[in-house]
């Protein structure tokens, strides 16, 4: 559980600001939906695979 301290003279905004950004740096949204369904290791095994080639071709496109 993600606890945020407001410091002093800070507005709520800039403290939900940091929540949200400390909420979506540890991926809490991603790791729920991703448990969701159970997924077969040799599935989970291949959308890894798939995922570093389009890395790959995308950096090899961006350095051309």
């Amino acid at each position: 559980m993600l606890i945020i301290e407001v410091k002093e003279g800070e507005t709520i905004e800039r403290a939900l600001k940091r929540y949200k950004r400390k909420h979506r740096n540890v991926q809490i949204t991603k790791q729920l939906r991703a448990k969701r369904y159970y997924t077969k290791p040799s599935v989970r095994r291949r959308d890894e695979i798939l995922n570093a080639q389009y890395k790959l071709k995308y950096l090899a496109e961006g350095n051309n």
